[in-house]
């Protein structure tokens, strides 16, 4: 038996899609790592399985490379809005469901798809960085000079910290530039550092706005391609009306034996 495929990326945050609206796909850990892995497989950053929905035009259902069923993932979230729209399921304006509710994506010009993110607090600064929850958890370490990071080394260290156990942590290094951040990701269930990580450029800037509140748009630059983050903020300590910004391509279609 032959699946057939569609393979996205986010600013170098790729990606497996299946159309999986009549259930008959039923993935195993080891059956999601084995797609993924980048020797052996399709290669990938993480799956996706695009479900009927009740409440909203359809359902994501998120794995990292690591075959584990994950929390939110803002990327993959832009690019299963882009798949949607290229079935024709939806127009240029989707709402969806996921892990963590419900979601808008909005498809502007060309490739650019804007996601609606949760509403995050309790924002607050553990192991001698920001913690943050954007959908996934996500500690911040801001840097002198970002490509001088060990990601690889520096990144397990900290998502494998007693204090962030069991799940672990997705960790961003970040550098403020003068009208931008530099951001690179550690991610967990990749074990490694993504090119981008749409929930991590997202808790990046949330964190670098300190303890102002108003309205704020950040510029993202990360090793895959450039992102922007909208939100709002009443209190120090929560952010609002969150919009990440940026390109969701579609790369190629195959079939895989299955």
């Amino acid at each position: 038996m032959k699946l057939t495929f569609y393979k996205y990326q986010g600013t170098g945050n790729d990606f497996i899609l299946f159309d999986n609206r009549d259930g008959a796909i039923r993935l195993a850990q080891n059956d999601v790592a084995r797609l993924c892995d980048r020797r052996f497989g399709i290669g990938a950053d993480g799956l996706m399985l695009l479900e009927q929905a009740a409440d909203a035009d359809f359902h994501m259902v998120y794995y990292n490379a690591d075959g584990n069923q994950s929390t939110m993932c803002g990327n993959g979230g832009r690019c299963i809005a882009a798949f949607a729209r290229q079935l024709g399921i939806t127009g240029n304006e989707t709402v969806f469901s996921a892990i963590d509710g419900l979601h808008r994506a909005v498809h502007t010009t060309g490739d650019i798809v804007s996601l609606y993110m949760q509403d995050v607090s309790g924002i607050g600064e553990q192991e001698g960085g920001t913690v943050l929850h954007t959908g996934s958890p996500h500690y911040i370490r801001w840097v002198d000079n970002v490509h001088q990071v060990n990601v690889f080394a520096e990144g397990r260290a900290v998502r494998n910290l007693p204090a962030f156990q069991p799940g672990g942590i997705n960790v961003n290094f970040v550098q403020r530039l003068d009208n931008a951040l530099w951001v690179r990701t550690y991610e967990r269930g990749v074990e490694d550092e993504t090119f981008s990580c749409g929930t991590g450029v997202t808790a990046a800037a949330i964190a670098a706005s300190g303890k102002e509140t108003g309205a704020f748009h950040t510029r993202i630059r990360t090793l895959g391609g450039d992102l922007e983050v909208r939100f709002l903020k009443d209190t120090p300590q929560t952010a609002k009306e969150v919009l990440l910004t940026g390109p969701a391509v579609f790369v190629f279609k195959g079939t895989v034996a299955w």
